[in-house]
């Protein structure tokens, strides 16, 4: 425990305990830390999330694009598809013209006409009619109808209609590029064959006899490109059609039309990888196939560079043969179209984000600031009252460590928290020996440690209670007299945390009283026993008187005269009990004269020699030389070392050593007088009555009870002080009683 605590009673423990609860921490450095931190991450977090947002937004924006341009394609294919039922519609219903199967050529040229006019735009460039009776062709186109001789064509589509299992099929053929009216245009072919199967009232009965073949001529580009020519994806994006053999039906660019898709894009960029756009074409589009996807370009509307394109794809079914015929039309559009989209919202969130990262920025430079500015108030309010507490605890420890009272702390079980310079300098210990210390263990006395720790656990019980207790304590062997108040320390909750303890020394005040209190019984002694002396002495000298008369008129050595002598011892022995009675009443009757104690001293040990010899006292002599001279009468001082002696040769029974010492104190002020034996020392129920007169603790006859309270008078007389130290084998295994007298010195210049 000890070296753990301060040892002084200060409030710099206070000060940390300020600093903390005003400055927990420092707030510059946090907020300049904070600053380079926080703003960082913060806009690594917004960037972070960003980024991550508009990765989603093009993938969800590319993936909605996409869909709408299906739509797109499946929105063509559903019209290319619904042109080429309008045709084959147009085709039966023409079939089943009697105008037609009849050969009726007034009105099969009229009802050519209105056919043509319904399917011209479908793409139809003319209607032939291969009449197997002449095998000659009537043809309608968009200059009206005539007759001609048969094409080849006409005469294979004719011999393959009159089959009988072709009856009432329609049939398609591929696309084949042709050279029509000095064009070259990709056709298509659409067959019927005529049988004489209606009636009406020419032709009340069914012939149903083969009347030739009906063909559709066709422009596939027409057919193809009414409808997806219009079609516009995003602000650039257009659509396509092939056919099954991969060969363009229609293409915003008219040289591709024609082409064959695999081929054409190869040739026109062969630096650029178009695998993907094959693969899409071959293993998705070609096999009639619903999707979307993606793929590498090298232009677009007439810009040049491998760019990636969106797609979409859907099929357009021609007809229910074997093989499944079918074109596949397609809507493209760069994925700059979405990235435009993208951009545009990129650009709102450029905007969103700049604002955010803005305001966050001013927002914790405003805080920042704030925070600064509370800092700095928060500082100087902390400088304030570091001073302020400085200054107090400058003063308060001045006031604490000065003060002549004896002021420490100490926990509930009586531990030193901390003790003054006085009550150091009292206890004669420093700072790290007596912190930690138990304040009942310093006074090496077991009643006043009850009584200390006692007063501490009342205090702590009842924390508005201070108590105000006196007990003894030895200091290196010497008793002294606190006179201690105990008050609570209370924390902020109002709770006891430690115990103030003020102590005054008050041994000499003790002492006062103590010799006033020998004072006035000796004063009321006296007076009592100079009237029992005069009383008794009269009649003892009578007595003593008639005695010597007596002895006079009786033989000597005879019976009566050893009886008279008798009677003169015994009187004689109260004599002289009279006379010290009155020596003891007379003691304000005084005269001084210059002493020196050291040879007064000398003329008492000379005196007593014989008799420590006999009792086998050994004498030990301590007389400092020069010692300053004394006021007082010699022969009452050497009655007074004489009684001491006496007493201390009566404590040493069977011998021991007798220690007489003198030597100046209080610088020159004053002669101590130490006469110290090794006898059994004095009980503690008599240590407070021993200067009282007629008491005594010798056999009857041994002592009058007198010789230590006639002493008291005399030093006191004198303004000196006898006071005495002894230790009993109970308290001490080195026992003795050391008498202690001081008497004021003469001052120089006072001598005579």
């Amino acid at each position: 425990m000890k070296g753990k605590k301060t040892a002084s009673f200060s409030l710099k423990d206070l000060k940390p305990f300020l600093w903390e609860r005003f400055h927990p921490f420092n707030v510059k450095s946090f907020l300049i830390l904070a600053g380079i931190i926080i703003p960082p991450v913060l806009l690594s977090g917004v960037l972070i999330l960003a980024w991550m947002s508009t990765i989603k937004i093009k993938d969800v924006v590319t993936l909605n694009f996409n869909q709408q341009q299906l739509v797109l394609a499946q929105h063509a294919a559903g019209q290319i598809e619904n042109s080429i039922n309008i045709l084959k519609r147009e085709l039966s219903l023409l079939s089943f013209s009697p105008s037609i199967q009849y050969d009726e050529e007034v009105f099969m040229g009229k009802r050519m006409d209105i056919a043509f006019s319904s399917i011209k735009d479908e793409g139809g460039l003319e209607i032939r009619f291969v009449k197997n009776k002449d095998k000659k062709t009537i043809v309608a186109n968009s200059r009206g109808y005539n007759l001609s001789n048969p094409s080849a064509d006409d005469l294979y589509y004719l011999k393959q209609a009159g089959r009988e299992e072709n009856k009432g099929k329609i049939s398609l053929s591929d696309v084949s590029a042709k050279n029509y009216k000095n064009s070259q245009k990709l056709i298509i072919t659409m067959a019927l064959s005529v049988w004489q199967i209606s009636v009406d009232v020419t032709h009340p009965v069914a012939a149903n006899k083969f009347s030739g073949v009906l063909l559709f001529i066709i422009d596939a580009t027409a057919l193809a490109g009414e409808t997806t020519k219009n079609i516009i994806s995003g602000n650039t994006g257009y659509a396509w059609v092939i056919d099954r053999n991969g060969t363009f039906l229609y293409h915003p660019e008219k040289w591709f039309i024609g082409k064959n898709a695999f081929e054409v894009r190869k040739a026109k960029k062969p630096a650029i990888s178009f695998a993907r756009i094959n693969t899409i074409q071959r293993e998705k589009m070609l096999k009639g196939m619903v999707g979307t996807s993606w793929y590498i370009s090298g232009w677009h509307r007439g810009k040049e560079g491998e760019m990636k394109k969106l797609i979409a794809y859907a099929p357009i079914p021609l007809d229910n043969t074997a093989d499944n015929r079918i074109w596949s039309v397609a809507v493209v559009a760069p994925i700059s179209e979405v990235e435009g989209v993208i951009h545009e919202i990129q650009i709102r969130q450029f905007y969103l984000e700049g604002f955010t990262i803005l305001t966050i920025f001013f927002g914790g430079l405003l805080i920042v600031s704030l925070m600064l500015v509370w800092s700095s108030s928060l500082q100087k309010e902390v400088k304030n009252k570091t001073s302020e507490l400085i200054k107090s605890e400058s003063q308060y420890k001045s006031l604490i460590e000065h003060a002549n009272d004896i002021i420490f702390t100490v926990t509930h079980d009586g531990e030193i928290i901390s003790m003054n310079h006085a009550g150091r300098t009292f206890f004669k210990r420093d700072d790290e020996e007596i912190v930690g210390d138990n304040i009942g263990e310093i006074c090496f006395n077991e009643d006043s440690a009850s009584l200390q720790l006692k007063a501490i656990d009342d205090v702590f019980k009842a924390a508005r209670l201070s108590r105000q207790i006196t007990y003894p304590v030895i200091i290196s062997g010497n008793k002294y007299w606190l006179s201690t108040n105990f008050s609570a320390l209370l924390d902020d909750k109002g709770e006891v945390f430690a115990v103030l303890g003020i102590a005054r020394d008050f041994t000499e005040r003790k002492k006062i009283e103590e010799q006033m209190s020998h004072t006035e019984k000796l004063a009321s002694l006296g007076t009592l026993a100079a009237g029992v002396a005069h009383e008794i002495n009269n009649p003892l000298t009578i007595i003593l008187g008639f005695t010597d008369l007596l002895k006079e008129k009786v033989p000597a050595y005879s019976e009566y005269y050893e009886i008279l002598k008798t009677i003169e011892k015994q009187g004689l022995n109260a004599k002289r009990v009279v006379e010290n009675l009155l020596t003891f009443a007379r003691f304000s009757e005084y005269k001084e004269e210059n002493v020196d104690i050291n040879m007064n001293l000398k003329e008492v040990l000379t005196i007593v020699g014989n008799t420590l010899s006999l009792n086998k006292v050994a004498i030990v002599e301590e007389l400092s030389e020069s010692l300053p001279i004394v006021k007082g009468d010699p022969r009452e001082l050497q009655q007074v070392f004489l009684n001491i002696v006496n007493n201390a040769i009566s404590a040493m029974k069977g011998g021991g050593t007798l220690t007489i010492a003198a030597k100046m104190i209080d610088e020159g002020g004053a002669v101590e007088i130490k006469i110290s034996d090794t006898g059994s020392g004095i009980k503690k129920e008599y240590s407070t009555r021993i200067f009282d007169p007629l008491f005594t603790t010798k056999k009857v006859g041994e002592g009058t009870g007198l010789g230590l309270s006639v002493s008291y008078g005399i030093i006191a007389k004198y303004g000196g002080t006898i006071t005495f130290e002894t230790m009993t084998k109970e308290e001490s295994s080195k026992t003795g009683t050391t008498f202690i007298i001081t008497l004021p010195a003469v001052k120089a210049g006072n001598s005579q």
